[in-house]
């Protein structure tokens, strides 16, 4: 499973490009508003701080403006995939995009057929939201239970569409995320920072320390 920065804040993205394990970046407008600068200077600083795909999201609306607002973000850079809102109109423009061979992003996706909507119409990646899912049942396990379920259909089917496990919130998600077959997880700086870190490995450090220190 890959692992992709969630954030638009060109300081966490500088910071995660030195760890050299994060192989794309997700962006929504929520993020672009907090790191203080326009959609197209984020995408222009991130480009040239990860290789690989770089979700822009356009704005919600209908099919033939989302299409137009695509075509921009996507000359900027190769690896730009355009985010669109799982929407009857956003199936419309994944539909077109795909034509065109722009690569797109199905986000807000909380049940299997709205994921298989977006992958009939060509997208390249679905996301499915973890914490929300949570939410909205009162599980722990129903964001788990949603990709699975996701990737069980689009193997059933021969889908080529690549699942992005999305609204990781803690650990535990991302070890779902992994046991539900995501292909990719996008997780928040908070969280890839959290990963590396084990009460255990805490413990074993301050061992070797003091073992160190004793010699």
């Amino acid at each position: 499973m890959k692992l992709f920065a969630d954030t638009a804040i060109i300081s966490e993205i500088e910071e995660v490009s030195t760890w050299g394990i994060i192989s794309g970046v997700t962006t929504n407008p929520s993020l672009i508003a907090k790191s203080g600068i326009s959609l197209t200077d984020a995408i222009q600083k991130i480009v040239n701080l990860i290789d690989g795909p770089i979700s822009a999201e356009v704005q919600e609306g209908n099919a033939t403006d989302m299409v137009e607002e695509a075509k921009i973000y996507a000359k900027m850079h190769k690896n730009i995939v355009i985010k669109i809102p799982m929407t009857l109109e956003g199936v419309k423009a994944v539909k077109q995009l795909s034509t065109f061979g722009i690569k797109t992003n199905v986000t807000l996706v909380f049940s299997t057929s709205q994921a298989l909507m977006a992958a009939t119409a060509g997208a390249t990646y679905v996301s499915p939201f973890m914490g929300r899912i949570d939410d909205l049942t009162g599980r722990d396990d129903a964001g788990f239970e949603l990709v699975k379920a996701v990737k069980d259909m689009f193997k059933t089917y021969g889908f080529k569409t690549q699942i992005i496990a999305a609204s990781i919130r803690h650990n535990n998600h991302v070890d779902q995320a992994m046991k539900a077959g995501a292909d990719i997880a996008t997780i928040p700086f908070k969280v890839l920072n959290d990963m590396v870190k084990h009460e255990l490995t805490d413990r074993g450090l301050k061992i070797f320390r003091e073992a160190s220190q004793n010699k």
